[in-house]
């Protein structure tokens, strides 16, 4: 075979391997690309809280972030919660806890994959005159929350024994609506999206 015949058989190649590349959907590039390593799983492993239960600083309690596409418990101390004058009693807890969710998780936690869906401009407050005396407003319908964000407030709310530890939240909005009951199951936990569900905080879920 003659050079000028290698020659050309060489281009020729060159020519279909680009096309082949282009009916395929990838463009060719004349450089390496380091596409990175394959993206690294979390492993939702909560951190240790090293604050020794009971201590000055605040009281150890759980709240639930997002981890995946689950909601997961971390163990961390609250603060003393303040106002504790107020006419309830309950409310400065349900603000302290609001305030962790909203917190930026910890450089652990960020690690171990958690994270937080909580508005940052949420607040809570005490029960209007008619509403279950267990209930709480938002300052955003709960309706109108992501779904992992209620999730996370209910189970977290649900979970606290300064809210009675009910596996459940009574919550309503800043509006005339009437507060509903959201109740934290396995099946919230395992999936927030629930919370698009119809019949999840339906009045009727009130009873008991």
């Amino acid at each position: 075979m003659t050079p000028t015949r290698r020659r050309w058989r060489r281009t020729a190649g060159a020519a279909a391997l680009a096309l082949a590349a282009a009916g395929c959907g990838i463009r060719g590039t004349s450089v390496p690309v380091d596409a990175g390593g394959a993206p690294s799983r979390v492993s939702c492993k909560a951190p240790t809280d090293e604050t020794p239960p009971g201590s000055p600083g605040g009281t150890q309690t759980t709240v639930y972030l997002v981890c995946g596409s689950a909601l997961a418990q971390v163990e961390r101390t609250v603060p003393p919660a303040k106002g504790a004058s107020d006419a309830d009693p309950r409310l400065p807890a349900a603000r302290a806890l609001l305030n962790e969710l909203q917190r930026h998780p910890s450089a652990d936690e960020e690690k171990a994959g958690f994270s937080s869906a909580l508005p940052a401009d949420l607040k809570v407050n005490g029960p209007r005159a008619g509403d279950p005396s267990d209930a709480l407003r938002l300052s955003i319908r709960p309706d109108d929350l992501p779904s992992f964000a209620l999730a996370q407030l209910v189970c977290t709310y649900g979970a606290n024994a300064a809210l009675g530890r009910t596996h459940a939240a009574v919550l309503g909005g800043p509006g005339d609506d009437p507060a509903h009951r959201y109740d934290c199951s396995a099946d919230v936990l395992a999936n927030p999206d629930i919370a698009e569900n119809a019949g999840w905080g339906d009045p009727l879920s009130e009873k008991g």
